[in-house]
């Protein structure tokens, strides 16, 4: 075994002795041993679904973290095995005993990002609304961009995604669009994109090959399941509905099966068109709404609402959160975490992970290294 894979496994030996007394503690155990003791025990605990799922999630969410020390605690100490017999000249051994470093270094990796996803609607599912900022054309082609991005992004994390509602631009790309995306943890991984994003590159759509730059705006709610009670009053809706746009075949050009939804004391507005009957357009917009209004309330009550009011900036020049410059030279560069990538087509083919743990951490920690909303080196 190399020097530096031993290095490398002194390293996740490291990490993972603090993250394993997160989610491992004799605590933990008791706390596990008590919810069951109470839902065998209280003759009532079926009778408050809200109590008892609440219960159930949280022991599950538990048992979760502590099987995943268990496995990490087992595969490392394979590690020290197979090392040991490599050093007896079992080439196998050593063989094994890197992959299996390797191997183990993502899933740390992995249980460390879930450490640092402890809001309280980190593991929801996610909605996210993409609008097309100062630009026009390129604008809008941009935008197309993210979206591509942030559905890529699901793909490879397994997660389900659907546009159900999208604004095509007048010459290319989207004027805005809404992504539902539903998976463990949506929401706490990409909390990290809301805010405008900027794009320098040569406009395809100049003759002159001109460099063009241009901006999208991504906002990002939690869904709000039945554990979080978000009041929604029939009296409070005003309900349109209209003939959904765009190809779509005999039953979307002949029915109104488009529904836009409007929270009268707030002024919200949400539509969905996608689904082919107004009653799961309806309940499609039901959910964005309760989303919507529970990220409102949350914006008043919690001291971090600052942080993504101020996210949420004008969709254009000196607000962006993060810059993917295409010429002269090629970077992505976040202004707030200062994390970034030399190789944009990458991380428009959806990997922004690193970007997203990089947020969590510095997040976690209180400050953030850069200030946000400011210029990189290409200032144009």
């Amino acid at each position: 075994m190399s020097e530096l894979q031993r290095s490398l496994l002194e390293e996740i030996r490291e990490k993972f002795e603090p993250i394993r007394g997160i989610f491992d503690t004799p605590l933990k155990r008791k706390r596990v041993l008590e919810i069951e003791s109470e839902s065998n025990t209280d003759i009532h605990f079926w009778n408050d679904r809200k109590k008892s799922s609440a219960l159930l999630k949280e022991k599950k969410n538990i048992e979760d973290g502590i099987l995943s020390c268990e496995s990490l605690l087992k595969k490392f100490e394979d590690i020290l095995v197979a090392i040991e017999f490599g050093e007896e000249g079992d080439e196998q051994s050593i063989k094994e005993a890197d992959t299996g470093v390797e191997e183990l270094a993502k899933e740390v990796q992995s249980l460390e990002t879930r450490r640092l996803l402890s809001g309280e609607t980190d593991k929801n599912s996610a909605i996210v609304t993409i609008n097309a900022g100062a630009g026009g054309t390129e604008a809008c082609d941009w935008a197309m961009m993210i979206m591509r991005m942030i559905l890529r992004f699901a793909d490879r994390k397994g997660f389900k995604a659907e546009v159900v509602d999208e604004l095509e631009g007048d010459g290319a790309g989207i004027k805005n669009a809404t992504i539902t995306i539903d998976g463990e943890y949506v929401y706490g991984l990409l909390k990290s994109e809301n805010g405008v994003h900027r794009l320098v590159r040569i406009s395809p759509y100049d003759s002159n090959a001109r460099r063009h730059t241009s901006f999208c705006s991504v906002f990002v709610s939690p869904v709000i399941d039945d554990d979080i009670n978000v009041e929604l009053k029939e009296s409070d809706l005003k309900i349109d509905t209209y003939r959904a746009g765009g190809a779509g075949g005999q039953h979307v050009n002949r029915t109104d099966s488009a529904v836009r939804m409007t929270h009268l004391p707030t002024g919200i507005v949400v539509q969905s068109q996608q689904q082919r009957s107004q009653i799961q357009n309806r309940e499609t917009c039901i959910k964005l709404l309760k989303a919507k209004l529970y990220e409102l309330e949350l914006n008043k009550r919690q001291a971090e609402s600052k942080a993504i009011e101020d996210a949420k900036m004008e969709n254009a020049f000196g607000s962006q959160i993060r810059s993917y410059v295409l010429h002269p030279y090629k970077l992505v560069k976040d202004v707030r975490t200062l994390a970034q990538s030399s190789d944009p087509s990458v991380v428009l083919d959806g990997d922004i992970e690193e970007f997203c743990v990089e947020y969590l951490r510095q997040h976690a920690a209180g400050q953030f290294i850069g200030k946000g909303g400011g210029s990189d080196e290409l200032d144009s």
